[in-house]
């Protein structure tokens, strides 16, 4: 899981990017839209729900905000009718990524995509190009502060968790999806203090990007997550400590 750190600590730093532009709350209020949607608006029954809310307060978003996502999810207010698709592409050094978006114009978001990818010394491809290289995980963040290793490993591992690993300043917990929310209630149980918990498309094997095709990963990487319609990226791209270094300055 060494790769999938590295990949999650260059998230986490772009993630507090976005928020800083503004973005992290538009795609927060799409994603408990359509949960509410698909699940109802009852966060106790909808676990998809409770996760996003759960990820909403965690970015301090206020509960007004969070309440008329809940209602337009579930048709109390009126809202913008939302598509949930993925797209896959092939970036710089033949690496995979799978695109999760939401969007109210799916032929509009195709082109902007693929736009970003010829940019980006890669192609938005067909169905079927990068998904066999992922599986579904539950992935668990939380402080390094906030659990000792043998805590984590105690709780974590005992309520079902695949792996705790340290990356950065984070705890980083791999759950099967089954396990997801159980492993968080157990954490919670302990009132150990969670940050974030998502599903999340883990790569099975990494690759090896360096140099150049490391930069311009990167810069397409940050690129669409930048777009207002990408709810979440993943690659199966693997850096070098070297790279990481210099990248992530």
């Amino acid at each position: 899981m060494s790769g999938h750190s590295k990949w999650s600590t260059i998230k986490h730093k772009k993630g507090a990017a976005d928020a800083r532009r503004g973005k992290i709350f538009t795609k927060l209020i799409k994603e408990i839209t359509i949960a509410a949607r698909m699940g109802g608006g009852d966060p106790d029954s909808n676990s998809r729900l409770r996760r996003a809310i759960d990820l909403a307060k965690s970015n301090n978003m206020p509960n007004d905000n969070v309440n008329r996502a809940v209602k337009k999810g579930t048709g109390e207010l009126e809202g913008v009718s939302y598509e949930e698709l993925t797209y896959e592409g092939v970036g710089p050094g033949g690496s995979l990524v799978l695109i999760h978006v939401v969007t109210d114009n799916r032929n509009r978001t195709a082109a902007e995509l693929r736009k970003l990818f010829d940019r980006h010394n890669g192609s938005l491809s067909s169905a079927g190009t990068a998904g066999w290289a992922f599986e579904e995980k539950g992935v668990i963040t939380l402080a390094k502060e906030a659990a000792t290793e043998e805590l984590l490993f105690d709780v974590a591992v005992g309520a079902g968790a695949e792996d705790v690993e340290q990356s950065d300043e984070q705890w980083l917990i791999t759950t099967a999806k089954a396990d997801l929310d159980r492993v968080r209630d157990a954490l919670r149980g302990a009132e150990i203090e969670v940050g974030s918990t998502e599903l999340e498309m883990v790569a099975k094997n990494k690759k090896l990007v360096t140099g150049r095709d490391a930069e311009v990963m990167l810069n397409l990487i940050e690129a669409l997550e930048d777009h207002d319609d990408v709810q979440k990226v993943f690659s199966d791209f693997e850096l070098s400590d070297q790279d990481l270094k210099k990248l992530s300055q």
